[in-house]
């Protein structure tokens, strides 16, 4: 009977997909076998009960096997899965890039290994070494440049689950890039956890426009480069003028901006009142007529009043919001605003989040009904459903060769989707 393969879970975001893809070529290269690796999320609290619910699931579909759990939730609350019955072996964040780690876990597992190697993520300083090629689809590479946050705003564990800031030196990540593009891949996503604090932490301070533009520069057959989620507050000079100047970087910028209304904002300890963000997205309006942007918005932050969340309603028109991913805010303990007395009902809650998603919904009805009749370049991502630049998905009658950059142009809209 032949070795069985570690199976891997991903819960969250997709700097945690990205890392999972690093740890299943370490834990293959450690030979760890018959093993079940949950990597989670501790974004909400509903994300930790959501990765509980997942151990116990795989737990039961590999009785056999030795269950890993790592990731956020892990660096938070080791105890949590530590006392799960399921649980073999608790990993933090640090530890789970290492490949001493994945040794000293085969091939016997847990037997001769801390069952909890979890050591204070504050005090990882080392930028991250570990860089895969290809994750993603065959079209599109991620390559995470940046690792942890050095802000701490109220209802937000992930710096205590992430660590301090660290960047990827420019050198290493132009490196990486070439090489995906060498490999056929048509799109580069650059991602972190605060992309925008990319360079603090390296000589001479380098901004995330100077890596940006030095990637567009030294990789000119690159066709499509995009940013992941960015804090607007801190976009830079040559980050502005990329936007403005560089056709390959992409007309879309996903913005972390969490509210509209400038008391909660403060209570959320972000860097940037509402004035600011629609400042933001006029500037890059017109630097770059067409942009789009997306946005992450909470509904419900302990003390909102319907005055406060109408701030957050408008906010979507007055910036121009396209892509929303809308948070009904649940309470995460360990973090400040878990404290503040004045809760937001739960119906309530659930009610404003719905108002938000349909603001949303409206605004990519309009953003698509203008792209009718427009050329398109689309980068396919299957055979039958691609992205403009703009980030709107195209569907195609007929298949594609994925990982193609076709031109084309919509003539219909079905579903919040573009058809061809």
């Amino acid at each position: 009977m032949g070795a069985t393969p570690p199976v891997f879970a991903t819960l969250g975001c997709r700097l945690n997909a990205y890392e999972t893809e690093a740890m299943k070529r370490l834990a293959d290269e450690a030979g760890v076998e018959s093993a079940v690796v949950v990597n989670t999320c501790a974004v909400t609290a509903e994300a930790v009960r959501k990765a509980r619910q997942e151990i116990r699931k795989l737990r039961r579909e590999n009785p056999d096997a030795k269950v890993i759990v790592t990731g956020c939730a892990a660096q938070t609350e080791p105890e949590t899965f530590a006392n799960m019955d399921e649980v073999d072996a608790v990993i933090g964040n640090h530890e789970k890039m290492s490949p001493e780690t994945w040794a000293g876990l085969a091939p016997d597992l847990i037997g001769e290994t801390e069952r909890v190697q979890v050591n204070d993520i504050m005090s990882v300083t080392e930028t991250a070494s570990h860089l895969i090629d290809g994750f993603g689809t065959r079209s599109r590479a991620y390559v995470q440049v940046q690792n942890g946050c050095d802000h701490r705003c109220t209802f937000c564990i992930i710096p205590y689950g992430r660590g301090n800031s660290r960047s990827v030196p420019a050198g290493v990540v132009v490196d990486q890039i070439k090489r995906l593009v060498d490999r056929g891949f048509n799109e580069v996503v650059l991602t972190g956890v605060d992309l925008t604090s990319w360079g603090a932490d390296l000589p001479g301070e380098p901004r995330l426009g100077d890596l940006v533009m030095r990637i567009l520069r030294l990789v000119p057959d690159l066709p499509r480069l995009r940013i992941s989620s960015i804090d607007s507050i801190e976009a830079d000079e040559n980050l502005m003028l990329a936007i403005a100047s560089e056709p390959r970087l992409m007309p879309h910028l996903h913005l972390s901006l969490q509210h509209g209304d400038d008391l909660i904002l403060k209570r959320m300890k972000r860097r940037h009142l509402r004035d600011d963000a629609i400042a933001f997205c006029e500037e890059a309006r017109k630097l770059r007529p067409g942009i789009t942007f997306g946005a992450d918005i909470i509904a419900g932050f302990p003390t909102e009043t319907d005055a406060h969340f109408d701030n957050s309603l408008k906010l979507v028109e007055d910036c121009d919001l396209t892509w929303l991913h809308v948070f009904p805010y649940s309470k995460r303990e360990g973090t400040p605003a878990a404290k503040i007395p004045s809760k937001v009902d739960g119906n309530v809650i659930k009610a404003r989040a719905a108002r938000l998603r349909a603001a949303g919904d409206a605004q990519v009805q309009r953003h698509l009904e203008a792209q009718m009749g427009q050329e398109h370049q689309i980068l396919m991502e299957n055979p039958t459903m691609g992205r403009t630049a703009h980030f709107a998905e195209v569907i195609f009658t007929t298949s594609q060769e994925e990982g193609a950059l076709i031109t084309a142009t919509p003539t219909r809209i079905v579903d919040k989707q573009l058809v061809v």
